[in-house]
């Protein structure tokens, strides 16, 4: 299998489904577009243009089979992949697991919009001004740590549901945002951020990214440099 990324610094859509593979120890070939505008007629469009019709990553090549967006490419690899238990076994926890995916999925427009991620960035003064400015932003904050509260209270951790699943990799770039913005957060979540930055998928991401040193200023709307 192949699968195509951009930035790994900038790109959240393309570290969920990279993280997945890399934790469960699915091989896979990266292939890295880089960001280089998102025009048309920009390399980074029309390099993509050859692998998908829908100009956007990520987008996983299997054989003859292009999958693209997120949750379906999370759902080919569940499928795929039966022995890695990347959805939680027991059929009601699983359809609880995929409620909160799909929220992520389709919700959060003003976290994502207002704290883009940026793994290699320290913006802990633009989180709180954010915060203060912004009501959706803090109503967003506010959804997604009540959420990983109940999850780790329901399912006893260590992670979202207990063992890693889906879920955990849909929600590492947000522990991303978090921690570049400076947001303060309760002790038991600050724990979970912690075990999520400390898996091993995670982690290669962060250092990947962190070893880019590619500066895109269209992707960087409160610093002029790095």
């Amino acid at each position: 299998m192949q699968l195509v990324i951009g930035n790994k610094n900038y790109s959240s859509w393309s570290m969920r489904p990279w993280v997945l593979l890399k934790q469960a120890g699915i091989a896979f070939d990266e292939v890295k577009i880089r960001f280089d505008g998102f025009a048309p007629d920009s390399k980074f469009k029309t390099d993509l243009a050859r692998v998908t019709p829908a100009g956007r990553v990520p987008v996983l090549i299997d054989d003859d089979l292009t999958v693209w967006d997120t949750l379906a490419i999370a759902e080919y690899v569940a499928e795929k992949f039966p022995a890695k238990r990347l959805w939680p076994q027991d059929m009601k926890t699983r359809a609880r697991a995929r409620s909160v995916c799909a929220e992520m999925h389709s919700g959060f427009g003003a976290l994502r919009n207002h704290f883009p991620m940026n793994v290699e960035a320290a913006l802990p003064e633009v989180g709180a001004r954010v915060l203060a400015e912004h009501a959706a932003v803090r109503s967003d904050v506010e959804r997604v740590l009540g959420m990983w509260a109940v999850l780790l209270d329901a399912y006893g951790g260590p992670l979202l549901f207990g063992e890693f699943s889906i879920v955990d990799a849909y929600f590492a770039p947000v522990v991303m945002r978090l921690k570049t913005y400076g947001v303060l957060v309760p002790p038991k979540i600050a724990s979970y951020m912690q075990r999520v930055t400390e898996l091993p998928g995670v982690a290669a991401w962060m250092d990947d990214a962190l070893a880019e040193c590619d500066f895109l200023d269209f992707e960087e709307p409160y610093r002029s440099r790095a």
